[in-house]
């Protein structure tokens, strides 16, 4: 008698040697949480393996699946059938697995890969998957056997019980969350910022993120856009707080005081400001930008050196090498592409200066700075933001 199980396999996780146990149950937390409003499930550690069982009937394995393959530490994932390490049992539920797949699927060929965990167990690996190949030879003749280019591939891995099953599932991999601290994320609503929040997070870093809202030059659909994106992102990141933070007043002020071509970099130390005092009142430990080298002008060498010097806390920049077109097929695998390239403008996009400072002085931003009440400014911000509990 077979019984359904979710296989869960980690990797990184093999490498923290005597923290491993805490990684590890912080990976089961994770999936127990991820799973709660599914049903009643049991899920267990043992030998590097997390199985997940499922205790309803109705219990939607597919739904679990999806699900799984978005929550950081899990490499991969596999729906399998659960029998007694006995022979005579494997053997019949080889056949019985076979005979699902060859009805679902136009399968010609196949092979038998076998990892026998339990060194009790009489017969060795190549031995079982021989045995058990030959054996649905005699029971399928319109099968054979193809060990380079087969059509599927029947696992069996003989452990404490025996594990039968044909596809391994890719998940998100990287640590599981709530193991590597927490970070705040500088969040548009464009591509980039989700992405970078996203890699982040993969290293087992908790994110939250602020926003810059600047009514009426920012709709409430622009608002909408980014409360969408933390959405997707948290199906990652098992939740988020997203701090909506009015910056009107200040980027007018910057306006009115400041010169044209500073416009831009000495928002950017205002936003840095900001999120560093949202960050350090959460306990975040680092801030998180979108920014890549040379992608526009706030993004050269010069101007991130003087937007760096606007803060204490480290400040991120996972895309800081990459390409374009290397954020987006991220955006997309994640899932927050279509949502950021809805055309609805972020603050980012506003009193842009014609012709902005490419290489600032941090010395005349510090000197253009000086005319504006930081930190009136910066209170009444913060006074005023919005948080949204995703």
């Amino acid at each position: 008698m077979s019984e359904k199980v979710i296989l869960v396999r980690y990797e990184e996780i093999f490498l923290k040697r005597s923290n491993r146990n805490m990684f590890e149950n912080r990976l089961i937390r994770n999936i127990r949480q991820r799973l709660d409003n599914l049903g009643d499930v049991r899920v267990t550690c043992s030998q590097s393996r997390i199985y997940v069982e499922c205790r309803d009937e109705d219990f939607d394995l597919t739904e679990a699946v999806e699900r799984l393959k978005k929550v950081f530490g899990i490499a991969s994932v596999s729906i399998v059938s659960r029998v007694p390490t006995d022979y005579e049992t494997i053997k019949a539920s080889a056949v019985g697995v076979v005979a699902d797949l060859i009805s679902r699927y136009e399968y010609k060929s196949f092979k038998v890969e076998t990892k026998r965990a339990d060194k009790s167990f009489p017969m060795n690996s190549p031995q079982i998957s021989a045995d058990v190949g030959a054996h649905i030879l005699k029971n399928f003749p319109s099968l054979k056997v193809d060990v380079k280019n087969p059509d599927f591939i029947l696992y069996i891995e003989v452990r404490e019980s025996t594990y039968l099953y044909s596809e391994i599932i890719p998940a998100a991999k990287g640590l599981p969350t709530g193991t590597g601290g927490r970070a705040t994320l500088l969040l548009s609503g464009g591509i980039d910022s989700p992405v970078a929040g996203w890699m982040i997070a993969k290293r087992g870093v908790e994110v939250d993120a602020v926003y810059f809202h600047s009514p009426p030059y920012t709709s409430e659909r622009a608002r909408e856009k980014v409360i969408r994106l933390c959405e997707i992102l948290s199906e990652w990141t098992m939740g988020m707080r997203l701090y909506v933070v009015p910056f009107t007043e200040i980027q007018m002020a910057i306006h009115q005081k400041c010169p044209q071509e500073y416009l831009t970099i000495i928002m950017r130390r205002y936003m840095m400001k900001i999120a560093e005092q949202i960050a350090q009142n959460d306990g975040s430990l680092a801030l998180i930008t979108g920014e890549a080298i040379g992608q526009v002008a706030s993004q050269t060498m010069e101007s991130m050196l003087v937007t760096n010097s606007a803060v204490t806390l480290p400040v991120y920049r996972p895309l800081i090498g990459m390409d374009k077109n290397e954020v987006v097929n991220i955006a997309k695998h994640i899932g927050t592409y279509d949502t950021s390239i809805l055309p609805y403008e972020d603050c980012c996009t506003l009193f842009v200066a014609r012709h902005p400072a490419t290489r600032p002085s941090l010395e005349k931003t510090l000197d253009f700075e000086s005319v504006l009440d930081e930190e009136q400014m910066i209170a009444k911000a913060m006074e005023q933001a919005e948080t949204i509990i995703i």
